[in-house]
């Protein structure tokens, strides 16, 4: 099935429907064998957005990233790019991590640096960051705009009145806003991009989202039911504060519940998950994330599943997560 592509919110930005993310998996997780297969395979499907932040694996999920696309020789205005700041990368310090505009600015030249481009497509703020005026950090990412470094500037993981405060901010000083959000949405975690935000996705504000996390860290491919597997995400030391998001027996009952519709229409259940976000219309695109090319090609066959997810489909899983299953 081709590609689709969606605009980026209220933007001219088209993203793909699907993209690929290097959270966890690059510089960490896979060897850079690994990553550039998965790139190269995520671009001829047709994605052409690849996610990544300052704070992936301390800034060698970047490095990594930034030599496949240096080797691949792609023509720059045929993917689209990102980094994110906040958490800072390879050194800690009262002034290498948060919103100033002196780490702004220094991660940016960092993050084009190692991911070896001129300019970012997409420079998220991974967080709100209480400690820096919100306009500063709005006329920073202005500035980084003006100067080229940086088309389009988002948030990640802010509530909706931090990024209204924002956008209001921007609109009064006749500076450019947020164009995105990177929020995690799946099917057991969908009350922020669906009601928190539902006033932002209006033509005023025209919010785009780039989600991740679809299917919750592994979890909506049933593969942790029965305890979790060596060498899965979830075993990893560093993400033990996964494994108490997915603990209750309540939510495991959905899960299985969840795999049953799947298994009755022969089709993988985590297929379904990513169909699933899909099917919000103010999705712009589903990050996928991969530890090898096979998962990397299975996930992108979610695209066929979409049409499935017709409302009789939808009602039944409507049903299954709004039940309140006795553990």
């Amino acid at each position: 099935m081709e590609m689709e592509y969606r605009r980026l919110g209220k933007s001219g930005l088209k993203v793909s429907a699907l993209s690929f993310g290097a959270w966890v998996t690059f510089g960490k997780q896979v060897g850079d064998d690994v990553a550039d297969a998965c790139m190269s395979r995520a671009y001829e499907a047709g994605v052409n957005f690849f996610d990544n932040a300052e704070a992936y694996a301390d800034g060698m999920a970047e490095k990594v990233m930034g030599d496949i696309l240096k080797a691949k020789k792609w023509p720059r205005d045929s993917f689209i790019v990102s980094s994110k700041v906040f958490f800072g990368a390879e050194r800690s310090g009262p002034n290498q991590r948060g919103l100033s505009r002196k780490h702004v600015t220094e991660a940016c030249e960092a993050a084009l640096k190692r991911l070896r481009v001129d300019y970012l497509d997409l420079y998220f703020c991974h967080r709100a960051d209480p400690e820096t005026p919100i306009e500063e950090t709005v006329r920073t990412m202005n500035t980084l705009i003006e100067q080229g470094k940086i088309l389009y500037w988002g948030t990640s993981e802010w509530t909706a009145r931090e990024i209204e405060e924002a956008k209001r901010v921007a609109d009064r000083h006749h500076l450019i806003g947020p164009t995105m959000e990177q929020p995690q949405y799946n099917m057991l975690f969908r009350d922020r991009v669906e009601k928190e935000y539902a006033p932002l996705y209006a033509s005023r504000h025209g919010l785009g989202t780039t989600i991740w996390s679809p299917l919750a860290s592994g979890y909506l491919t049933g593969k942790y039911l029965d305890g979790i597997p060596e060498g899965s995400r979830l075993a990893l030391s560093d993400l033990s504060w996964l494994q108490n998001r997915f603990s209750d027996e309540a939510v495991a009952a959905k899960v299985r519940a969840l795999k049953h519709f799947a298994d009755k229409r022969d089709v993988p259940l985590h297929r379904f998950a990513i169909a699933w976000c899909l099917k919000n219309p103010n999705v712009s695109t589903v990050i996928l994330g991969a530890s090898r090319l096979s998962q990397l090609e299975d996930n992108l066959k979610s695209l066929e599943v979409v049409d499935l997810l017709d409302t009789e489909a939808t009602e039944e899983i409507e049903q299954i997560l709004d039940s309140d299953i006795p553990s």
